[in-house]
């Protein structure tokens, strides 16, 4: 998943898989979540007897959440109680005003950027951005929503002096992914990671060796176990706002995070082509 070496968030990860959790996870997830101070304070046979399970099965659920262990687990359990991060899903209220509104929107992505941030594997993202700055062509896949994000992605490239595209339509991305190479390198943009359009790009990608990366979820999906390079976003889900569109806008995080990477390491060409874009646009202003 992503973890190693990573000392917080988790109960972030606890509740970013829990409905991906069998029945005896989500008993461990809910224990945990309930009185992580006892946790902390618990051996692992503790907490096993307390909930009628073996001590392997709590091993197993920490390792599931991407920990070496269970003593992984408290210390990052522990650090999250000495820091505690203020819950600022705040439910919105009909007698709330619209700023109040605009506030409680505005937290929510804020929680939503810094818990994304604090998932980003290091290890992954330093391979995703190597694997675009040596891309012959790189291409951005998504569906819905997701379309938006890819075509964002791609305006923001276009910058870059790189060649890339952006597709939203299911055939276009087939068609298109049917001519790339080994050289090249597509993004595919799914929040749920179960695209059933952008798996079947996927694998016409694979036949192909084209490096894969995904902007998903974090979650165990199938679109995170099959990419070469899986990023994750981390949301939650409000009474007026999905958990998927709560995600655009950490993705949109991660897309700005890659093009300013691939600019810094494509210092000459990356001025030189923002150069030529501005004198030709220049002409489009009074």
């Amino acid at each position: 998943m992503g973890y190693e070496g990573q000392t917080s968030n988790c109960i972030t990860r606890i509740r970013s898989h829990y409905s991906h959790f069998s029945e005896k996870e989500k008993k461990i997830a809910d224990y945990i979540i309930s009185f992580p101070e006892k946790i902390i304070h618990s051996a692992i046979s503790q907490v096993a007897e307390d909930l009628n399970v073996a001590d392997a099965t709590v091993f197993r659920f920490c390792k599931r959440i991407g920990f070496k262990g269970y003593q992984a687990m408290k210390i990052s359990l522990a650090a999250e109680l000495v820091t505690p991060m203020k819950d600022i899903h705040e439910t919105i209220q009909e007698d709330d005003s619209e700023k109040e509104i605009a506030q409680k929107v505005f937290r929510s992505n804020i929680r939503t950027l810094e818990e994304s941030m604090n998932m980003l594997d290091e290890k992954m993202f330093q391979q995703a951005v190597q694997a675009l700055a040596r891309a012959r062509r790189i291409e951005f896949y998504g569906t819905g929503g997701s379309g938006f994000v890819a075509m964002d992605a791609h305006h923001k490239f276009l910058r870059t002096g790189m060649v890339t595209t952006a597709y939203s339509d299911s055939h276009m991305q087939i068609i298109s992914a049917s001519q790339l190479t080994d050289e090249d390198c597509i993004v595919l943009i799914s929040h749920s990671g179960t695209n059933k359009d952008l798996l079947e790009v996927l694998e016409v990608a694979e036949k192909n060796n084209v490096t894969t990366i995904a902007i998903t979820n974090l979650a165990k999906s199938p679109l995170s176990k099959k990419v070469d390079i899986p990023l994750y976003t981390v949301s939650q889900e409000t009474d007026y706002r999905s958990e998927a569109l709560a995600s655009r806008i950490a993705q949109l995080s991660i897309i700005d995070a890659l093009y300013v990477n691939i600019m810094v390491n494509r210092k000459e060409q990356a001025k030189a082509s923002l150069e030529k874009m501005r004198d030709a646009i220049s002409i489009k202003k009074i």
